[in-house]
């Protein structure tokens, strides 16, 4: 056996009794590193003629190779083995059940909004949507609430920059609406033709300066309007009625007119609900606002009043989720408790 043959057996050997990386990296500094075995024989073909340092070139290079070969297998060896004492040392029971993940879903108010849609759109309403940084014509003179009106203060109105408000209210989309459509209406009436009525729906966020177990400084609003030639109160019974019914799918809930005072409607009436059985049985609740639509708020949307009437109502949502569900407390919707949230999934 040559000195290479030797020395490719030494290192077989050396390397197959390392039992850490640590110590094969020493092993392999004995025969590759800077003052190795075959590094030494490297330097020393500088002392050979050139067909002898080729030669010998080829077989230290033939050596180098094959110890390297040995090296890499032991390293795969020692790396499989570590990974297999780590496997035995961090097992787990697979057997053992998942931890459940929890499934999203709407908020409770988000289900009462997508609820109250569902009910005005199948009666024919459309469902309108618009700015909440509001102008104060919008928000209050077109609604009949001149400058010195005490409705202003009522509202308790969050101002901002420019003029601009957050609407309390999401009856400026009685206004904008018609607006929206009122040459339309009166291209069809110059033609001889019926106007299509104004049956329309506006939900969405509102804002007033108030905070408490039934109040929030952010709240939900959907308001209410249909116009026509010969829409009456009593249509406004009629189609509230029928609402309050299919939202509490109760059909024996009683309802309530009380007369009240609103500038943007005339006659007025706050409706409230009796619930027939349950934890409120017997008590009068206030749900909502509502009136025949006044002249002047007509008149601002472009239409003669002395042709077309109509009602409007305004509800909060988030007060008939608190009925619908039990809850007794306005605050618990905004506070984003999970555990809370979760129940209505």
């Amino acid at each position: 056996m040559n000195e290479l043959d030797s020395l490719v057996k030494q290192a077989k050997q050396l390397f197959a009794a390392c039992s850490s990386p640590a110590e094969l990296e020493n092993a392999k500094a004995q025969f590759l590193g800077k003052a190795g075995h075959l590094t030494m024989l490297m330097k020393g073909l500088s002392s050979l003629d050139i067909e002898a340092k080729k030669a010998q070139g080829a077989l230290i290079n033939a050596a180098k190779q094959t110890i390297e070969q040995a090296l890499n297998d032991c390293r795969q060896q020692l790396a499989q083995a570590e990974l297999q004492a780590q496997l035995k040392a961090e097992t787990f029971d697979v057997s053992l059940p998942s931890q459940a993940m929890s499934q999203g879903g709407l908020h409770p108010v988000s289900l009462s909004l997508e609820r109250i849609e569902q009910i005005f759109t199948s009666m024919g309403f459309d469902v309108a949507q618009g700015p909440e940084i509001e102008t104060d014509w919008f928000n209050f003179t077109a609604l009949n609430t001149p400058e010195d009106h005490p409705a202003r203060s009522m509202h308790d109105t969050f101002y901002v920059e420019g003029g601009y408000l957050l609407r309390t209210h999401t009856s400026p989309m009685q206004i904008r609406h018609a607006m929206a459509h009122v040459q339309t209406y009166r291209d069809r009436l110059d033609a001889g033709q019926t106007m299509p009525e104004i049956r329309v729906i506006a939900p969405g966020r509102t804002y007033r300066v108030d905070s408490d177990a039934t109040h929030s400084p952010m709240f939900h609003q959907c308001e209410g309007l249909w116009i026509g030639e010969n829409i009456s109160f009593k249509d406004l019974k009629v189609v509230f009625t029928d609402f309050c019914h299919a939202f509490f799918e109760n059909d024996h809930l009683v309802l309530r007119f009380r007369p009240s005072f609103f500038p943007f409607t005339e006659p007025s009436a706050e409706i409230d609900i009796q619930f027939p059985d349950g934890p409120l049985a017997g008590r009068w609740l206030e749900v909502a606002g509502s009136g025949q639509v006044h002249p002047n708020v007509i008149r601002n949307m472009g239409l003669d009043p002395e042709r077309f009437m109509g009602f409007a109502f305004g509800m909060g949502p988030d007060r008939l989720t608190m009925l619908r569900y039990g809850v007794n407390d306005l605050r618990l919707f905004f506070d984003g408790d999970i555990r809370f949230l979760s129940q209505f999934q």
